[in-house]
Parts: C-alpha cells; sequence; structure tokens
C-alpha cells in the first residue's frame, strides 16, 4: 500500500520516500505519495525523483495498480529505474498541478450552477469540460460563467470529509456523475466540501478556497446528442 498524502493536503510539492519495488513494466511503487494517480476525470501526475547518488528520475504520469492503495510511479523512457530499498525526493510539477487543482474544484461549481446529471467530465491544465443529461440548455453561456465567477469570488472554503459505504448508499442524491461512481468498497468514501453551496464524493485534488480559481471563462456550449450538452470552461489566465 501507498501513503497517499495528496489526500490530507494537496499543496505538499515534495517528500522523502522509499521504494518498495518496480514492477514488470518498470512502473516504481513507494511507500508514501505526493503524485495523484489519474482518476476521476483528473491526470496523474508528473514531476520528477531525486536520489540520493545525485541521478534524477522524470515521471511522466501516474496511475493507480492493482488496487487503489497503490500507485504507480511511470519514469519517461529511457531512463535507468532505482532499486528497491532506494531513498528518493519527489518533486512535483507545480504549476501544473495547480492548474489542475483550479480547474478540478471550478467544475464542482460548475456543476452547482447546472445542477443536472454529470454524464461526462475531464480535467485539462487549465481547461476542462463537464457533460450533462439535458436536452435543452436554461442558460446562456455568459450567464453561467457569470454564476460560476460570483460563487467562486465568494471565496468559500474546501475541506475534505469521510462516510462510509453504507452512509452513501443511503444519500444517492450526493453522487452527481453518472459515468464515473465513487470509489467505494473499502467501507470508506471521500467527499469534498465547498462551503454550504456543495458536497459530493471525490477522490481529487482541489484548492483550499474558491477564490484561487480566479475568473473562469465558459468558451463553449455543445449539443452532444439528443439528451446531452457538454460545456467547456477554461481559466482566464
Amino acid at each position: 500500500m501507498t501513503d497517499l498524502l495528496f489526500r490530507d493536503d494537496a499543496y505538499l510539492r515534495t517528500c522523502e520516500a522509499t521504494v518498495t519495488g518496480v514492477n514488470d513494466r518498470g512502473g516504481v511503487l513507494l511507500d508514501r505519495t505526493i503524485f495523484y494517480a489519474t482518476g476521476g476525470g483528473q491526470p496523474g501526475d508528473t514531476g520528477h525523483f531525486e536520489l540520493s547518488d545525485g541521478r534524477r528520475i522524470d515521471i511522466a504520469t501516474t496511475v493507480y495498480g492493482e488496487t487503489k492503495s497503490e500507485i504507480v510511479h511511470v519514469p519517461a523512457e529511457g531512463q535507468e529505474l532505482p532499486a528497491t530499498g532506494d531513498k528518493v525526493v519527489l518533486h512535483l510539477d507545480w504549476e501544473r498541478r495547480y492548474k489542475l487543482m483550479r480547474v478540478h474544484t471550478a467544475l464542482h461549481l460548475l456543476s452547482v450552477v447546472l445542477p443536472y446529471p454529470v454524464t461526462g467530465g475531464q480535467i485539462g491544465e487549465g481547461d476542462g469540460r463537464l457533460d450533462f443529461d439535458l436536452p435543452e440548455m436554461p442558460m446562456e453561456k455568459e450567464e453561467i460563467a457569470s454564476r460560476l465567477n460570483e460563487i467562486a469570488a465568494a471565496d468559500h472554503g474546501v475541506s475534505t470529509e469521510w462516510i462510509t459505504d453504507e452512509e452513501l448508499l443511503a444519500k444517492p442524491e450526493m453522487v452527481k456523475t453518472m459515468s464515473v461512481k465513487p470509489p467505494m468498497g473499502s467501507g470508506h468514501v471521500r467527499l469534498v466540501r465547498i462551503g454550504d453551496v456543495d458536497l459530493q464524493p471525490c477522490g481529487g485534488t482541489h484548492v483550499s478556497r474558491t477564490s484561487e480559481i480566479g475568473q473562469v471563462a465558459v468558451t463553449k456550449v455543445e449539443k452532444k446528442g439528443r439528451q446531452n450538452r457538454r460545456v467547456r470552461i477554461s481559466l482566464a489566465d
């Protein structure tokens, strides 16, 4: 198992860890990590490892292993792999991660502005989208952006908490996504709370206050089938 430090503190940029193994595809396993693994529409983190002998190993992406408690760090091609037991210092590509955090939190707010079932989504480095189970869009993109920015500017705190699988099953209205189910099975589920405006299951990384999102533009509203509407957003900067 990997100790997932990003769950408790998404702002950690570096940490020390020990290599616990290298899988048959060259993925590096550690006893602890600050790197988020691909999941829930959010890409895996990138960055690099610093070894005690001064070597550097660039990490191209991060994915889950056989379970959600095992994180695999995928090195860029053509690099010498570490050995089990090696001590490494992890360095996160923070600029990229912070953009992903801002977009991810903005998409949670988008689901508040448009309170309809979510059929899909994607988080990018400065932009993202949500798809809604919706026959017609009830407002223009300018109004969507105005409402989203109003909530973000209110500087709501963003925090996490946990409930049991049974508690979530008793409150199905908390699950907004139709295509991606909450990570259940371990007995407890992580929730992300945004002030008093939103509470939903999520394993991703987020900013600590909505004001950190900054200004957001709604760049496009698309019709993607008879019962599906896609809304694309981007960070203004």
